[in-house]
């Protein structure tokens, strides 16, 4: 049978949804195919909100009944006839992935004394290594280590083999002695935080819960989790000093007096976004009270029951979320969670899963959250007065892919940052106003350019334009690397840069890079966005900083240098410009693999490269090509992002000091969020 990992945990309640998740995750990152099996299931007749979030995910090709087992029903009538049918179904679609996660029962049937035995015999049964998921939450390290070493023995006894142990849902305090409690045995261990995040009720579920009607402000935000309670039953500026972020607030519908209060402090900026208001007892809003919120733009959700206000908060108190696709921020936090406390390389090792060669383009963007995650940099997003930049912030923050600064005023980027149901709390806001600052950066830009006459007073005026303030963040330290062009030119947003950031030691050209994820590989195309007529010199520095940048993706350069001829069989000055360009790559670098002048066919095809450059290192295996000049470049991605579903990253701007990158003014969210990953990683390789 093929490869595969069973998630077990032995009690209810252990996040084991979540491990499922972010193991799914880092098993997408390194093989070709990964499937989804989950072998007892509530009801086959009922949704199974694990295999309905995992058969969602990215990358994963299979329906949701293929992913199913067989019900507890089943399997109380005849253990042995269900564990048949079990095994029949794991073989039916295991031939058709690299790798199969397979994960245990929830423990909410009647009948859990030998639950754990079951989920036992089945993984031993299907040959597959455990992944052993305790919850830590009001535990101590001791409570945890005996619950993992009776489960331990449970699989043991039914021949069922762990190769890890994590406990999850652990009481902050208590990570570092839980984990190193856990390393008596002698397995892949790792401890993993409880998150309010995950175990949060929507705003909606809430809703439900105490039989609540909207009877005011946006359907569409009561699917936001709700972070905690408050129960408001004092005057408004008690209630106002004791809201917090993402809160429920409950209060009784006769104090209609709060409503106005309340809404106003959600929209202002100035106090925690909330997730919605409960009113309890039933009465209505008076038509004053509604015409005064109505008159303001309002997207709290607000809800009414005719429970009392003691009813409500015990209700939704217990209220408990699940993890399913349609919970984005919690799917992004237990991704993030997972991927910061979880050893992925040492556990793949564990259960045995060689790394593919293929590299998808799903592939390569994990990998890009993954190693910007690893070592997180400071990267400045000047443009805050434009959407895209608020929603993808959102997301960096939520993946923990990178610290943020955004510049403007703090009060209009939190409002509408709340009005658009995002959650920046994580998130420096600074003003490109700020006294301090501007003095700060102006004294310093004109000390950079004052040989270009720069006064202390025309600085004052530059180094509030968004892009220069942004610039000179990343130059002084305040930040390690910029994205902007959402909202403003290429020139604009690269011409602080090349005043005083200044191109890196040895390159006197900034140019740029694409990053064309095909369907099983990565290639580099430059120039294709910065220099449009490259002389000799101004290639070589194209092609030496494009090897670097693929270094540093972990793309193995070979540098083909483009043009209409191969070899020596043309001329004209086009063919002698990139021949020239050829001679000085190879005397700068001369171990790099490099080949020139030479033709895309020639470059891309090993049956082209066979006829035409048979003792060529690079031809028809080449990774990094340097086009002619930015008309062919550029029309040259296109043509392949288009014809071949090609997925392009960037442009990657290289060659500069500290890295500042451009982005395309019709850029989506997740081209932004993938920029500033980018952005970090360079920023990571200057160290």
């Amino acid at each position: 049978m093929t490869r595969s990992v069973y998630v077990a945990s032995p009690e209810g309640q252990t996040g084991k949804s979540a491990v499922a998740l972010g193991l799914l995750d880092a098993l997408l990152r390194e093989v070709g195919s990964v499937g989804v099996f989950r072998p007892i299931t509530n009801s086959t007749q009922e949704v199974d909100w694990i295999v309905d979030l995992l058969v969602s995910q990215p990358g994963i090709e299979q329906t949701y009944e293929e992913a199913l087992g067989v019900s507890y029903d089943a399997a109380h009538a005849d253990a042995e006839e269900a564990m048949t049918e079990i095994v029949r179904r794991f073989g039916a679609i295991s031939d058709r992935f690299d790798v199969v996660v397979v994960v245990g029962s929830d423990y909410t049937d009647v009948s859990t004394g030998t639950e754990l035995s079951m989920n036992a015999q089945i993984a031993a049964n299907l040959g597959s290594p455990v992944v052993l998921v305790v919850h830590g939450r009001n535990r101590t390290p001791e409570d945890v280590r005996v619950a993992v070493e009776t489960a331990w023995t449970e699989l043991q006894a039914h021949h069922a083999q762990t190769v890890a142990v994590i406990a999850n849902r652990v009481d902050h305090e208590s990570m570092a002695a839980v984990s190193q409690t856990l390393q008596c045995f002698g397995v892949v261990v790792a401890a993993i935080p409880e998150s309010r995040v995950l175990s949060a009720a929507t705003f909606r579920q809430q809703a439900a819960a105490v039989g609540g009607i909207l009877v005011q402000g946006s359907e569409r935000w009561m699917d936001r989790e709700s972070l905690g309670i408050v129960v408001a039953a004092m005057s408004l500026p008690n209630v106002l000093d004791r809201l917090t972020p993402e809160a429920t607030v409950i209060s009784p519908s006769d104090r209609t007096d709060l409503i106005p209060g309340l809404v106003l402090a959600h929209q202002s900026g100035t106090f925690p976004s909330l997730a919605g208001l409960v009113l309890t007892g039933g009465y209505p809003i008076p038509d004053s009270i509604r015409r005064l919120s109505e008159g303001i733009d309002q997207n709290l959700p607000v809800v009414s029951t005719t429970l009392d206000t003691f009813a409500t908060a015990e209700r939704l108190s217990r209220l408990r979320g699940p993890l399913t696709k349609h919970s984005p921020n919690k799917i992004e936090t237990a991704r993030r969670l997972f991927s910061e406390q979880v050893d992925q390389e040492a556990l793949l090792a564990a259960i045995d899963v060689s790394a593919s060669e293929v590299r998808t383009p799903l592939m390569f963007e994990y990998q890009l959250m993954e190693r910007a995650r690893a070592d997180r940099k400071h990267i400045v997003l000047p443009e805050s007065h434009d959407d895209r930049i608020l929603q993808a912030a959102s997301i960096l923050l939520r993946r923990g892919v990178a610290d943020l600064t955004l510049i403007g005023d703090e009060n209009k980027v939190r409002a509408r940052a709340s009005a658009l149901g995002l959650d920046l709390d994580e998130a420096d806001i600074v003003s490109n106003n700020d006294p301090e600052l501007v003095e700060r950066f102006a004294a310093e830009y004109a000390r950079l350019r004052a040989h270009k006459g720069m006064t202390i007073e025309k600085a004052r005026q530059t180094v509030r334009d968004i892009s220069y303030f942004g610039t000179m963040m990343v130059h002084l330290g305040m930040a390690d690397g910029m994205v902007s062009g959402a909202a403003n030119t290429t020139a604009h947003t690269i011409r602080p840069a090349l005043e005083f950031i200044k191109t890196a030691e040895g390159v006197d050209t900034v140019s740029s890079v694409f990053l064309m994820c095909l369907a099983d590989r990565v290639l580099v195309y430059g120039d294709c966005a910065v220099i449009p007529d490259p002389t000799a010199e101004q290639l070589a520095d194209i092609a030496i900083s494009s090897a670097a940048t693929a270094r540093q993706f972990t793309i193995e350069p070979r540098v083909a240098m483009l043009s209409y001829s191969t070899g020596a069989s043309g001329s004209g000055a086009d063919v002698e410009k990139v021949r020239e360009a050829t001679k000085l790559v190879a005397e700068r670098e001369p171990d790099l693999l490099l080949e020139g002048p030479i033709q895309y066919d020639a470059a891309v095809d090993p049956g082209v490269a066979k006829a035409k450059l048979p003792d060529s290192p690079v031809a028809g295996r080449a990774t990094v090509f340097i086009f002619p000049d930015l008309n062919t470049g550029n029309n040259t991605y296109k043509a392949v992002q288009r014809s071949a579903g090609a997925v392009a990253v960037g442009p990657i701007l290289q060659g500069l000091r500290k890295p500042v990158n451009d982005l395309s003014r019709g850029a989506l969210v997740e081209d932004i969020v993938n920029t500033v990953a980018i952005t970090a990683i360079q920023a990571q390789g200057l160290e």
